[in-house]
């Protein structure tokens, strides 16, 4: 017994629908692997299972104006070392997850005046801005000396922190724990990149001599392993680009689309009973 001719067209096209169905959802949800892996060799393949790369070196950071300088003072006299440390209690910064703060908080600790001083007791203002912390420690010392016996500096900058935005799973402002926090260590610390991120195409924003540098770093190379900016600095901005298939999965039409085909294919399921 044949079937009508409108029966079997009308099975082919649900077919038909259901095949492109399938076909759009696996298209759309579609990521290589090589787009994802980080630290890849050359070509995208691992000649070895191990490989000598050079290090990169992190830059010294220098004290700048408007930098919060932690300064723990030790010596012989308790009451001394009481009047110094008094203002360096922990930061009031709230922590959101770990590395991550909420802004508009400000840890205490001394500040560093436009002029680049620091504004210690007994000692007055010292000029610390343009130096490294090792540096400091060491003219903070001298000038202490002169005050106290054997006194001990030891200087730390509360207010180091990096912003990360775009396709990570944290995005925010994160605080640096020292400065010599790697740009991989800083995407961990952003519950690293979503499966929609560019891993190919960071973009690192950094102000430096009053000017702003805009690089692009390729997070699935080894190369990106000894660049002068594997290491971030204090202030860095940090934005992770979209893939396209974010832009498309997030466009209107596309999400309506198995929605329409859905219903269409209910409809001529339906026509297909009728003409039974």
């Amino acid at each position: 017994m044949t079937q009508p001719t409108g029966q079997i067209s009308g099975k082919k096209v649900i077919i038909n629908l259901v095949i492109c169905q399938i076909f759009l959802a696996i298209l759309s949800s579609c990521v290589s692997l090589k787009s994802v892996t980080y630290f890849q060799g050359k070509d995208g393949k691992d000649s070895a299972r191990y490989s000598a790369i050079p290090l990169a070196t992190a830059s010294v950071p220098r004290i700048e104006e408007g930098d919060i300088l932690a300064i723990i003072v030790a010596s012989l006299s308790e009451e001394s070392n009481k009047l110094f440390n008094f203002p360096n209690v922990t930061p009031v910064y709230t922590t959101i997850f770990p590395g991550a703060t909420t802004q508009g908080q400000q840890p205490l600790g001394y500040m560093v005046d436009e002029s680049g001083n620091v504004n210690l007791p007994l000692a007055g203002k010292i000029k610390v801005s343009g130096l490294s912390i090792k540096e400091a420690n060491a003219l903070l010392t001298e000038r202490l000396s002169r005050y106290l016996k054997d006194p001990s500096v030891n200087i730390r900058q509360l207010n180091q922190k990096v912003t990360v935005i775009g396709e990570v799973n944290r995005p925010g402002v994160l605080n640096l724990l020292n400065a010599q926090t790697s740009l991989p260590e800083l995407i961990g610390m952003a519950g690293d990149l979503t499966i929609f991120g560019r891993r190919d195409n960071v973009m690192l924003i950094r102000t430096k001599n009053d000017k702003r540098e805009v690089v692009r770093l390729d997070l699935t190379s080894r190369n990106v392993l000894n660049s002068p900016y594997f290491f971030v600095q204090n202030n860095d901005v940090i934005y992770i680009e979209p893939r396209s298939a974010r832009v498309t999965a997030a466009d209107r039409t596309v999400q309506l689309l198995p929605i329409v085909l859905g219903a269409t294919s209910s409809i001529l399921v339906l026509i297909s009973i009728f003409l039974k």
